[in-house]
């Protein structure tokens, strides 16, 4: 069976400018796109009103959001089959459900001001944080093109995961598909209680950390496709910090996060929740099981 690329949507231009992004990765991979719209309006209108107009003025609403988004989506991307629905629930649990049965899942980000667009609304976080498959969250000042992004690379960011990391399968596949390369970075730091005043001692535990991390990227990679090119950094500071300054020359970030079995809280680790708010481009948060 063929999953879709699904997508949620709001109405809001960002969730538009997502939408556009979609539709681009749908045709890249030859894949059906699914524009999702969830709300709880039943809660607020009751059924009196249903009575009155034939359906709650919010499913109105809500079937024209998607009706909208699907033209979109198929004037962008002519060729690309497109489905819609609109589901009678909270958003957040609407959208992980759907993961279950995505090639991958679309958000974009919220907010009204300037400050608000900067950080990233609680549905695409908490999206992100339960998702089964990979999630995209469209950031950044771009032109919503996944095939022929302005920078020609993806980055992405290694963390101890080791061979066989679904993020870095993920990372070699999209960039085998744009034909772009892919810089893989690791960060590292020495922590400040294995730093000496010695002058003799200085630089030890800062080449330890290193080799440690050039160690790291090197297993993480042992199992890469060779038809791929890449590029591996190893750059000391926040992983958070670097990731973020990687995402201003770059199409995609793309980032690894477990999920845990039992575990019933946002699966995110700090770097990951970090990148979702601040990355100047497109985030791909990719679940690590186990």
């Amino acid at each position: 069976m063929t999953l879709p690329i699904v997508v949620g949507v709001d109405g809001s231009e960002l969730s538009l400018r997502a939408v556009d992004w979609a539709a681009e990765e749908a045709a890249v991979r030859g894949l059906p796109l699914r524009l999702v719209y969830a709300s709880l309006w039943e809660r607020y209108e009751g059924t009196s009103l249903a009575e009155d107009v034939g359906k709650p003025s919010e499913q109105v609403r809500a079937e024209d959001i998607v009706a909208t988004a699907a033209r979109r989506a198929r004037r962008r991307q002519p060729d690309v089959k497109v489905s819609t629905d609109v589901l009678s629930e909270e958003p957040e649990y609407a959208l992980v459900r759907e993961s279950r049965s995505a090639s991958a899942l679309v958000t974009g980000t919220r907010g009204r001001s300037g400050l608000a667009e900067a950080l990233l609304g609680s549905v695409s976080l908490t999206v992100a944080g339960h998702a089964q498959c990979p999630v995209v969250v469209v950031r950044g000042d771009h032109d919503n093109q996944a095939r022929t992004g302005a920078h020609g690379r993806v980055v992405l960011g290694v963390g101890e995961r080791p061979a066989g990391s679904a993020a870095v399968r993920f990372a070699f596949e999209e960039a085998r598909r744009r034909g772009v390369p892919v810089n893989v970075v690791r960060a590292w730091r020495c922590p400040a209680h294995e730093s000496t005043d010695h002058p003799l001692m200085a630089g030890e535990p800062a080449r330890l950390h290193e080799q440690q991390a050039v160690e790291a990227l090197e297993t993480a990679l042992q199992d890469v496709p060779a038809d791929v090119e890449s590029h591996r950094r190893i750059v000391e500071g926040h992983a958070r910090n670097v990731l973020v300054d990687a995402s201003r020359a770059a199409d995609l970030l793309i980032v690894g996060a477990k999920r845990r079995p039992g575990h019933y809280g946002l699966q995110l680790g700090r770097v990951a929740h970090g990148v979702l708010h601040y990355s100047a481009c497109p985030v791909v948060i990719v679940p690590e099981r186990g």
